[in-house]
């Protein structure tokens, strides 16, 4: 009886010893929404994948990150109208800037607070042909012949077509010698439109899929992609000048300081300036910052003749009070189109 005492005894202490012990909990599932922009579904499937297990590598935590695409602008009107993002990917600084003058979802100076003005990766914009390219499109002035029909999305609500809008303006008032004579180029390229997609995936989807159009004026990595699936169908040109789009990724403050994503959020945006994550965004065409995965892609990404909306535009603010706000360039020569 004395040792069984001694037992239950020495039992009980062990049980109450190991109670006072701290509690190593497993910190709680997260999710995050992504809101980004059309062509950036399949990347950030990939991206979703790697950094979902880089996190639990690291601190033993499960996310969920949950992706919503379509055209730039009208994401960025979905977050200030209450779309819970905790992050947003979009295809221009000027959208992510409505977050800020549209309710404060961001501070004025959210482009500061990541590497490269907060864009991880840049692309340009390509012009993509029917297989052989038979109507021999090699240029800019090609698109505004009265053979040629082209497909773009619509700029007032698509980032990709801003690029593509502000590309064909530069092109023009470097040849021609005006403001005039852009506008007068940029209308007769629209002129050529016959539908206005609201944005590039589906403007993707009307040239690939649908057959409509001679020219898609395209992301670089969405005429990869296509080439990819529809590569029997579709070739692509690089015109002799281009724009350097700067695609940006911001967390969404107000959301985040809400839901406790913070950390998560923030981590996420970070891991697409790692090694890993840089050579996934090659990997699917985009351009990448990092010298070694811009090495590894040289091949597939050539050096071309890109200008830069601040020396072209006066920036984003700039470009889109002129040609996208109610009333500027943009509604004007579509007003009158034939």
């Amino acid at each position: 009886m004395k040792n069984r005492r001694s037992f239950t005894t020495t039992l009980i202490a062990g049980t109450l010893a190991a109670a006072a012990l701290p509690a190593f909990a497993q910190p709680a599932p997260v999710t995050l929404l992504n809101v980004s922009y059309d062509p950036t579904r399949e990347l950030y499937v990939e991206v979703n994948a790697a950094f979902i297990k880089h996190w639990k590598a690291r601190t033993g935590q499960d996310v969920t990150i949950k992706q919503s695409h379509g055209g730039s602008g009208k994401q960025a009107r979905s977050i200030i109208d209450g779309l819970d993002a905790d992050v947003a990917t979009l295809a221009l600084a000027g959208d992510t800037d409505a977050l800020h003058n549209n309710g404060g979802w961001i501070p004025k100076d959210w482009q500061k607070r990541l590497p490269h003005n907060s864009s991880p990766y840049t692309s340009t914009i390509v012009l993509v042909t029917r297989a052989g390219n038979p109507k021999a499109i090699k240029d800019w002035d090609d698109l505004i012949r009265p053979d040629v029909k082209v497909i773009t999305p619509n700029p007032k609500t698509s980032g990709g077509a801003r690029w593509n809008y502000l590309a064909a303006w530069e092109f023009a008032k470097r040849k021609y010698g005006s403001e005039a004579k852009a506008k007068e180029f940029v209308g007769k390229l629209y002129a050529n439109v016959p539908v206005l997609d609201s944005g590039a995936r589906g403007s993707s989807v009307t040239f690939a899929q649908r057959a409509q159009g001679d020219v898609f004026i395209s992301w670089e990595n969405e005429a990869y992609l296509l080439e990819k699936e529809f590569g029997n169908k579709v070739d692509f040109v690089y015109p002799s000048l281009s724009i350097l789009a700067e695609p940006a990724v911001t967390v969404v403050d107000k959301n985040v300081d809400k839901k406790g994503t913070r950390a998560v959020a923030q981590a996420y945006l970070e891991y697409l300036y790692t090694e890993e994550a840089q050579d996934l965004i090659g990997k699917h065409f985009y351009r990448p910052t990092s010298a070694k995965a811009q090495a590894r892609y040289a091949r597939q990404l050539p050096k071309l003749k890109l200008f830069r909306i601040e020396e072209a535009f006066g920036g984003w603010e700039q470009a889109a009070k002129l040609h996208f706000a109610d009333g500027g360039s943009f509604d004007q020569i579509y007003s009158i189109r034939p």
